[in-house]
């Protein structure tokens, strides 16, 4: 079977993927892991007794790939989880994760348990020698504390840890409420993991849309078909849903790929969400897929307050927009209260479909 480094350069000489050299810088990392975990023997391991008290030998550390958004990060990690022969592998989204484990632990807590964080890493750990993470970021006081212990577990037990984010280990959870008490799961992270810089100048997803349509009006058939060409090229015709925890409320995106959703008007502005919740959308994701833009106006004066929330979000944070809507972004709301304030709104939907929206924010 060939290497990894033989099928990117298979991959790229049938013009399937962009030759980078950054890229391929972080290649050779990779190999190595893939090489020591499909040539160890799967570990046996009961659920709880001992676990977490017997490291097994010549563990690899991990690696901590970051860089900027639409560098091929999230392609590498599909690269390399789809090249490893065991089936003792997970790659996941970290948000998506996170939910995960805050569910095991209530569950864990119905049952007695001193620390319902230990049979939830134990479970974890028993089934899996590589985990993938996908966008690793803190932006949750409870996520932040819980997170340390949490890999603390999996390292002790010798599960191997590949994950991207866009950020530095150094500039997790910065500014964040308490970030003394994180500052020894940053040490932690850089001990048992590479930390590795992609530094590719190409941001291939601004290359894929650049000169690409990325609002259309009407929101009719010729709309979606557009748009559904457009996210299969973003996502390889694969996605699933995300869920987001903010204060205890569920915020679901209906289809996640490789930081890029989809979700529909209503999905978003249709619930009773706020502020905090559309931060934490325009955090998870640095591309938005958003359909059925309706008219606004007194009809649906409440779903307009939230839409305009969510763009403010998305433009603070550098978001990519593509969006289906019933008219241009000038003619959504002309008329009821609120319709003066949405000038801003307009504007910044206009400025958001220039082809370059968002290098700032690479």
């Amino acid at each position: 079977m060939a290497n990894l480094i033989q099928t990117y350069d298979s991959l790229a000489n049938a013009g399937e993927i962009t030759r980078d050299p950054a890229q391929e810088a972080c290649l050779p990392a990779l190999e190595d892991i893939r090489a020591h975990l499909d040539a160890a023997p799967v570990r046996k391991r009961g659920i709880l007794g001992g676990l977490f008290h017997s490291k097994p030998e010549e563990v690899p550390q991990g690696l901590y790939l970051w860089g900027g958004v639409g560098r091929g990060k999230s392609m590498l990690m599909d690269l390399f989880v789809d090249s490893l022969e065991t089936s003792a592998k997970r790659r996941v989204h970290f948000h998506a994760f996170m939910q995960e484990v805050h569910e095991g632990m209530a569950a864990a807590r119905k049952t007695g348990v001193d620390d319902p964080l230990e049979p939830v890493a134990a479970s974890i750990a028993a089934n899996v020698k590589l985990f993938a993470f996908d966008e690793m970021q803190i932006t949750d006081i409870t996520d932040a504390m819980l997170v340390g212990r949490l890999f603390e577990k999996l390292f002790e037990a010798g599960v191997v840890v590949v994950t991207t984010s866009n950020r530095h280990p150094d500039e997790l959870y910065k500014h964040g409420l308490n970030r003394q008490l994180f500052l020894p799961f940053i040490a932690l992270l850089k001990d048992q993991m590479v930390v590795h810089e992609l530094v590719s100048p190409n941001d291939y997803r601004q290359d894929r849309l650049s000169g690409e349509q990325v609002y259309f009006t009407p929101a009719n058939a010729a709309a979606r078909t557009a748009i559904d060409a457009i996210w299969k090229d973003l996502s390889g015709g694969e996605a699933e849903p995300l869920t987001l925890t903010v204060k205890g409320r569920d915020v679901v995106l209906p289809a996640y790929r490789n930081g890029a959703a989809r979700a529909g008007f209503h999905d978003l502005c249709g619930a009773m969400l706020g502020p905090g919740d559309y931060l934490a959308v325009a955090n998870a994701v640095k591309l938005l897929v958003l359909e059925d833009i309706p008219r606004l106006g007194r009809s649906n004066f409440n779903e307009a307050k939230r839409f305009v929330t969510l763009i403010d979000a998305l433009y603070e944070a550098k978001v990519r927009l593509i969006a289906s809507a019933a008219a241009a972004p000038e003619m959504l709301y002309v008329e009821g209260e609120g319709s003066f304030e949405f000038e801003r709104t307009a504007s910044r939907l206009r400025e958001m479909q220039d082809k370059d929206w968002g290098d700032a924010g690479a």
